[in-house]
């Protein structure tokens, strides 16, 4: 499948982006908005202590249809108890009122800082004659979404008559329980809400389902697919393949861009027993913070991801058995360590991505998992986020 030089919208959307001052000069807010009311499914965060945005937005969804989505960047709305249940519902109203919509089909996110109240006026301000912004670049929107990205994320690809468009972010506190930090998708396919949801669950699960930063579940977690019809019909199979494609392409653009990374580690696991098993294993080693720094400083040391994979008590799987690639270079075989060309080795490591392959020899079952190196970076970020 191939994607856009330069992403698009589908007939039909179009966004705006704005500075309302929750950041000294950097867009903070946007708003996507389709012409004709769309059918739309989501899914969000299983953090136990879900952001006032989500809590509504589970609300909302359950309609099945909407018309537009608002975010602001910054602060995420969470910790905020009624009030910040308030200020969410104000913000849709807001964003209706400027659109032209209808309030209950509105969803809203936030992202940022945790335990402070949304300043909503700001945001009603900003929101005001937002409607005249309005354009069919998707990057404008995704700007507005940023928090500690460094770039803004979107992409598109279109199949027949129909086009798919991702807008996300997503740098740190990732590692998500049902999609991953913020994750819109457009599409002027038609269909109902019921098999939108079908799919996204379908699209999720192996894509941003499998995306690690650092192993931390944000309590903002959304991902919402609108599909506004206006495209016409197009198969469910080759729509839901593209979807999955398109969702991992953007885990991957996540996870390349994770805090104070440098680049993508992808971990992926063959031969389990079971595909619970091969996806337990890809994430352990995604996570582990010693294959993380090993692939910052492009060491090839087998030994780690030997030990990522055997502290996974609970796969099955034989020691004697198993066998690892870094990079395509094959590192271990026959319970031993390769006689590979190391300084050949550590040239590839140094460049991006880094690759590492596991078969565990036992089953058919595969999967995937996204990650990035762990760098200074991540903790010169996160030890003053608050204040960031």
């Amino acid at each position: 499948m191939e994607f856009h030089a330069r992403p698009i919208f589908p007939k039909g959307f179009s966004c705006a982006s704005r500075n309302c001052g929750l950041k000294p000069a950097a867009r903070d807010l946007s708003v996507f908005v389709s012409s004709v009311p769309a059918a739309a499914a989501a899914v969000f965060t299983r953090n136990r202590f879900p952001g006032a945005p989500v809590i509504v937005g589970r609300e909302l969804i359950a309609n099945g249809r909407l018309s537009a989505i608002v975010v602001n960047s910054k602060v995420s709305n969470v910790g905020t108890g009624e009030t910040g249940i308030l200020n969410a519902r104000r913000m849709g109203i807001a964003a209706s009122a400027e659109l032209g919509v209808r309030a209950d089909e509105v969803l809203m996110s936030s992202t940022g800082v945790i335990g402070k109240q949304l300043p909503i006026e700001l945001i009603e301000n900003g929101l005001r004659g937002i409607a005249a912004d309005l354009t069919d670049d998707p990057m404008i929107g995704a700007e507005g979404i940023m928090t500690t990205d460094t770039r803004p994320k979107a992409l598109s690809t279109t199949i027949g008559d129909v086009t798919i468009t991702w807008v996300g972010k997503g740098a740190g506190m990732i590692e998500p329980n049902m999609a991953t930090m913020l994750a819109y998708i457009f599409t002027d396919a038609r269909f109902d809400a019921p098999t939108l949801d079908r799919m996204l669950r379908y699209a999720v699960e192996d894509s941003f389902n499998m995306l690690s930063i650092d192993s931390d579940t944000s309590t903002s977690d959304t991902c919402v697919i609108m599909a506004n019809g206006l495209g016409g019909e197009i198969g469910e199979e080759a729509f839901a393949q593209a979807l999955r494609a398109g969702c991992i392409r953007m885990a991957e653009m996540m996870a390349r861009d994770g805090e104070g990374a440098t680049k993508l580690l992808r971990a992926r696991v063959d031969g389990a027993r079971t595909r619970a098993d091969a996806r337990r294993a890809a994430k352990a080693i995604i996570n582990s913070p010693l294959v993380k720094t090993m692939a910052f400083g492009a060491d090839p040391n087998v030994g780690r991801v030997l030990m990522a994979v055997g502290k996974c008590v609970d796969v099955e799987q034989d020691p004697a058995k198993i066998a690892i690639w870094i990079n395509d270079v094959p590192v271990f075989a026959d319970l031993c360590r390769t006689a590979f060309d190391e300084a050949a080795l550590r040239k590839l490591l140094a460049g991006d991505p880094v690759d590492i392959r596991v078969d565990l020899g036992i089953g058919e079952e595969s999967a995937t998992a996204f990650g990035c190196d762990l760098t200074h970076g991540y903790i010169d970020e996160n030890a003053a986020y608050y204040s960031s």
